[in-house]
């Protein structure tokens, strides 16, 4: 139970005390910040404190959003604070020094003022307009404005949400509370709630086709006592379902398939949205949502090559094309916005060891900007990059009205323009934005690489060599290497140890280009390249030993292989750092497993033997990573976070 403590004047009649109750507060009331100190002291080290003024005048969602956000330790609106208890520490110390009187607040003696604003941090109309008032002769800030400002002098962050049209003020006066009052019955917090529980930038399908309606089914589910969790592990049932209707090879099952994937959709974005609306953000959810998403995807791919395959047509080549593609496509994607994440200007100073900075355009960004300013453009870009509404809206028509291959064929014709288009883009702000990547971003693209103990040997050896390689060169190195892999495997004799050669090659050619720090302009695709040639190289081995059960093996170790490494991308963005190093050598890294398979190729006494090694290998990945992965996101104490998702 958190413990809400109510300081100041009180006032007869206020709805403050159970608008927190309602909100899961046990409330206490404190006449004095010395009080108040005795009462936080009290309060159980593990619970949610917050201070709150009695005169507060507010909507219950503006309460709502300071006071139980779980991803902020400190949070505060005018007139009331909160404190997580890894922030317990810091407001204890902030209302000791403001009860000491060392930290008074604001006294100002203004008689005959003029009239002043109050603005976003007091009462703010419907429109977003600052009410305007006549300030008292004396005016005190309320304790917790001053706590919270002391906090913050402290070094401690405190997270100030946006309110918008919400009301959060504490009136000084009669005449200023009834304003007050008008201005909070003048506004519908339940509508400002649903439209916020909406995410702000959007796919055209999901803005226009799903959100208008699936946010008063988060209303409905929050309702009821559901958690985001549960709505995601439904959406993922409805869609292993539609996989098998889809499995079934029927024209029945294809058109009930379609429609089960859109209502698995309609899921998905309703487990965000009660996210939003009831604010229950957490790292494990947002790891639910994002691998979920993926789950869902590729088994429905699978589905659909298994009814193909009962129909006469093999299509588990294109099926694994596509996974390779979409997975690669979002590794671009991800390891882009960590090179960038904090990047700095490449100015004079910087370069003469001063800060840098912060990178703000580019003439790709400033052209961007121009054509987001004429309306249509800005959905003709975000609809031709396929992101997960477009994408399963046309997968789940073609599945209903055309056949599998054709489904496949679209959507990787589909994917490949868009990869092309977002790649183009990001390279041509990266060569001309002449960035200054961080420290925490070049270890982020080392983690995401996902060097294993053959190519961490190879670096460890040529690193000072590798040092002085001019900037584009290792990721050269990388495209050659990942290129001899795949011609090999393409090209070689599978029954003869030549096909080793393509991966030790690039063996020794992922070491160097790790061997030295990940911070040149166009070292975000060094990650990219890596998987393209892994994925590359298992799809190429498994279609060319043309044997019965071969490209549905190696589906499943692709799967198994991308589940890691969207496992590492989200331990990442939820600030949990990279998987352990242990996991990535148990797992042998992108490189041993690609001359694992080289060499499972070339040692097969008959091609037959390919699928059950695949299939061993498949499940040995599998175990290891979903083990450490379970047992990392359930006892995980990472903050917690919301993934609002990639627009691929």
């Amino acid at each position: 139970m958190s413990t809400a403590i109510l300081t100041g004047t009180p006032v007869p009649g206020s709805p403050l005390e159970g608008d927190l109750r309602s909100l899961g507060f046990d409330v206490r009331t404190a006449p004095d910040a010395a009080t108040a100190l005795s009462l936080l002291a009290s309060a159980p080290a593990a619970d949610r404190v917050a201070l709150v003024d009695q005169r507060f005048v507010g909507h219950l969602h503006a309460l709502r959003l300071a006071l139980t956000d779980p991803r902020f330790p400190a949070a505060a609106v005018t007139g009331a604070l909160t404190a997580r208890p890894e922030a317990r520490a810091a407001l204890s110390a902030a209302l000791t020094t403001v009860t000491d009187g060392t930290a008074t607040g604001r006294a100002d003696t203004v008689p005959d003022a003029p009239a002043v604003h109050t603005g976003g941090a007091g009462v703010v109309t419907e429109a977003g307009q600052p009410v305007t008032r006549t300030a008292p002769a004396v005016f005190e800030l309320p304790l917790a404005d001053r706590v919270a400002a002391a906090i913050e002098a402290d070094g401690t962050p405190v997270q100030r949400p946006e309110l918008g049209s919400l009301v959060a003020a504490v009136p000084d006066t009669p005449a200023d509370r009834e304003q007050a009052l008008a201005a909070v019955a003048a506004v519908d917090d339940e509508a400002v709630r649903l439209r916020s529980a909406v995410k702000a930038r959007d796919g055209f399908f999901t803005t226009f086709c799903i959100s208008p309606y699936s946010r008063y089914i988060a209303r409905w589910c929050a309702r009821r006592g559901l958690t985001p969790n549960q709505v995601t592990t439904a959406s993922l049932f409805t869609a292993l379902i539609a996989a098998g209707c889809a499995a079934t090879g029927t024209r029945g099952g294809y058109v009930a398939a379609g429609l089960l994937l859109l209502f698995s959709f309609v899921l998905d974005c309703t487990d965000g949205q009660l996210a939003r609306y009831s604010l229950q953000y957490s790292t494990m959810g947002a790891w639910l949502d994002a691998t979920f998403d993926r789950a869902k995807e590729y088994a429905y791919y699978a589905g659909l090559a298994i009814g193909a395959a009962r129909g006469g047509d093999d299509v588990w080549a294109l099926a694994l094309a596509a996974m390779v593609l979409q997975t690669v496509r979002h590794v671009v994607d991800f390891s882009f916005n960590e090179a960038n994440y904090d990047s700095t200007a490449a100015t004079g100073a910087s370069a003469g060891g001063k800060e840098g900075k912060a990178v703000v355009g580019t003439p790709t960004t400033a052209l961007s900007s121009r054509l987001d300013s004429v309306g249509w453009t800005v959905w003709v870009r975000r609809m031709i990059v396929l992101p997960i509404g477009e994408r399963w809206a046309m997968i789940a028509v073609l599945t209903a009205v055309t056949t599998p291959r054709i489904v496949f064929y679209a959507l990787l014709a589909g994917c490949a323009f868009a990869a092309c288009y977002t790649t183009a883009g990001r390279v041509l702000r990266s060569v001309t934005r002449k960035a200054v990547r961080t420290d925490r971003a070049a270890q982020a693209l080392a983690d995401l690489a996902d060097t294993g103990p053959l190519a961490e040997l190879v670096a460890r050896v040529t690193r000072r060599p590798a040092r002085a390689l001019p900037g584009v060169l290792p990721l050269l190195i990388a495209v050659a290497g990942g290129a001899a892999a795949v011609s090999m495997a393409a090209f070689g004799p599978l029954d003869s140890p030549v096909v080793v050669l393509g991966a030790l090659v690039y063996v020794v050619t992922s070491g160097i280009a790790v061997a030295r720090r990940m911070g040149g302009p166009l070292d975000w695709l060094v990650p990219p390249v890596f998987r393209a040639t892994e994925y590359s190289t298992v799809l190429i081995f498994a279609a060319r030993a043309d044997v019965p059960g071969a490209l549905p093996a190696a589906f499943g170790l692709v799967a198994a292989v991308a589940y890691h490494h969207y496992d590492t991308v989200y331990r990442i963005r939820g600030g949990a750092g990279a998987p352990p190093r242990g996991l990535v050598r148990a797992l042998g890294g992108h490189e041993g497993r690609t001359l694992l398979v080289a060499v499972i190729a070339a040692i097969s006494t008959a091609e037959s033997d390919l699928p059950p090694a695949l299939t061993l290998l498949a499940v040995v990945v599998a175990v290891i990573a979903l083990t450490e992965s379970i047992r990392f996101w359930v006892s995980s104490g990472a903050p917690a976070v919301h993934d609002e998702g990639e627009t691929a």
